[in-house]
């Protein structure tokens, strides 16, 4: 039995992967397993999830489903019935933590309550430059300086949220105000997930599906959302935006008209 379990919800983006799976061997908390949440790689890639496996010295666990579109909060769920602690940690396959990452979400957490942080988002020129050697090193976290400026006259973002604070003081000022929760960064007890019955697996679109609609079903049950911001911290991988889709915001509004926090469309169907 493991006291978390980290959950990456995974797709086709091997070089990311690696360098997710580098940040995760520098952890200062150690007792976690990995569950990969694959929404349908290839087998090629499955067979080098699987090599990578005997080279992370934490339980790795790979969740796979065929490829049928966009069914991310379906794995999603299937991750959450293969997990082997009541600490749920949710990240991104293309979001490297921060050293003190798991260990934050970890003591941080509380009776129902769900903690989110925040993330940077590294520039192309950024991403291009980092390679597993370099993320074992703690490149990102040394080079915090070098991505402000970056921010300035490149073109990453938020690095703001890369500051690591360790002073009580600090850290309750910077999270003064409530913000949402992020479906790449946040963590919940597997008994409150399973108490909204997962994730709504209606969701055919990035965005909204893995956060919005996990926010206010979780805070319909009674579970209070907390912000790790400058704690909790994670360093976005440079991709392409995704537009958030029509057809999800419409379902949301379904589900705020509902005003359940179970869903029928989750994990017991």
């Amino acid at each position: 039995m493991v006291k978390a379990s980290l959950i990456i919800a995974f797709y086709k983006k091997i070089d990311y992967l690696k360098l997710v799976l580098a940040g995760l061997q520098r952890q200062s908390f150690n007792d976690f397993e990995i569950i990969i949440a694959d929404d349908g790689s290839s087998l090629e890639i499955i067979k080098e999830i699987e090599l990578l496996s005997r080279e992370i010295p934490y339980p790795l666990i790979h969740v796979w489903h065929e490829d049928k579109g966009f069914r991310k909060n379906k794995i999603l769920n299937k991750a959450i019935v293969s997990s082997n602690s009541d600490h749920l940690i949710f990240i991104d396959g293309d979001c490297v933590p921060h050293s003190k990452f798991i260990e934050e979400h970890f003591s941080s957490r509380r009776k129902n309550l769900c903690l989110t942080g925040r993330r940077v988002n590294l520039s192309d020129k950024i991403t291009k430059l980092l390679t597993v050697e370099k993320i074992k090193d703690g490149f990102l976290e040394k080079n915090i300086l070098s991505l402000l400026a970056d921010s300035i006259w490149g073109k990453s973002a938020y690095v703001e949220k890369g500051f690591y604070f360790k002073n009580k003081t600090i850290r309750k000022r910077v999270n003064r105000k409530n913000r949402g929760l992020l479906g790449c960064n946040f963590s919940v007890s597997k008994k409150n997930m399973l108490e909204i019955n997962g994730f709504d697996e209606r969701y055919e679109a990035p965005s909204i599906g893995e956060d919005s609609d996990v926010q206010f079903r979780l805070e319909k049950l009674g579970v209070k959302i907390a912000s790790l911001n400058n704690i909790a911290v994670q360093y976005h991988l440079y991709h392409k935006l995704q537009e958030r889709m029509k057809e999800n915001l419409l379902l949301f509004e379904e589900v705020k008209k509902s005003n359940q926090f179970y869903t029928p469309y989750g994990i017991n169907q």
